[in-house]
C-alpha cells in the first residue's frame, strides 16, 4: 500500500514524480473543496530542482515531463474550476464553513473588479489561496468563457513554467540544491505571500473605513 501525503511536496514528487505534478497542480487550480489546502508553488519549485542533473547524479525528473504536467494540470484544472463555477459555484462558496476559503473568495472577486479579467487571471495565479477560488469565481461571475480561457491559459503558463524553470535554474547552478529543498520551499512560500499584502492592506483599510 502507497503513503502519500497530498500536502507534502517531497512524498508526492518522490511517489509519482511528474503525475503528481499534474495532479496536485490540477487539483490546486480549480477543484475548490479538494485543492484549496494542496501544494502548488511548493511543489512546481522542487520538482524543478530535481530536473537538474548534478556531478554525481542523474536528473531524478524530466524537465520536459514536468513542465507538459504542470501546464496541463494548471491549464485543464483552472478550466474545470471555471465550468463547476458557471454551474452553481456561487451556491458552494456561499455555503461553505471555511473562513479562509471565504475571504479568498471575496479576494478574488475584488481582482476581478479591480483589474478587470485580464490582468486579474494572470496576476491571480500567482497568489496562494486566491488562486484556487479565483477561477470557480470567474465563472459564478459571469466572466466570458472565451475571455477567461485565454487569459487562464496565459496565467498558467506564465505560473507553472515560471517555478518549474527557476527550480531548475537554481539546481544547475547550486551543488547538491536538492539537499536544501525544504529551506528553499519555506522561501518559496514566503515570496509567494507577498502579492496579498497590498491585498490585505486594502481589506483592512475598508473595513476601518466603515
Amino acid at each position: 500500500m502507497i503513503a502519500v501525503n497530498p500536502m507534502d511536496s517531497d512524498s508526492v514528487l518522490a511517489t509519482f514524480g511528474a503525475l503528481g505534478v499534474l495532479v496536485v497542480i490540477f487539483a490546486e487550480s480549480g477543484l475548490l473543496v479538494f485543492g484549496f489546502f494542496l501544494p502548488g508553488d511548493t511543489l512546481l519549485f522542487p520538482a524543478g530542482v530535481l530536473c537538474a542533473a548534478s556531478a554525481d547524479q542523474a536528473p531524478r525528473l524530466m524537465l520536459w515531463q514536468v513542465l507538459l504536467c504542470a501546464a496541463v494540470g494548471a491549464v485543464l484544472g483552472a478550466q474545470v474550476g471555471f465550468l463547476l463555477g458557471r454551474h452553481g459555484g456561487r451556491a458552494l462558496l456561499a455555503r461553505t464553513s471555511r473562513r479562509r476559503v471565504r475571504e479568498a473568495a471575496a479576494r478574488a472577486e475584488k481582482l476581478l473588479a479591480r483589474y478587470g479579467y485580464g490582468k486579474a487571471l494572470v496576476i491571480g495565479r500567482f497568489i496562494p489561496m486566491v488562486r484556487t477560488v479565483l477561477h470557480p469565481a470567474a465563472g459564478a461571475l459571469g466572466v466570458p468563457t472565451r475571455t477567461f480561457t485565454v487569459w487562464q491559459i496565459v496565467g498558467g503558463l506564465l505560473w507553472s513554467t515560471s517555478l518549474v524553470m527557476a527550480g531548475y535554474a537554481l539546481g544547475t547552478t547550486v551543488p547538491d540544491a536538492d539537499d536544501f529543498l525544504l529551506p528553499m520551499v519555506a522561501a518559496v512560500v514566503v515570496l509567494s505571500l507577498l502579492p496579498l499584502i497590498p491585498v490585505l492592506t486594502e481589506a483592512r483599510r475598508s473595513r476601518r473605513d466603515r
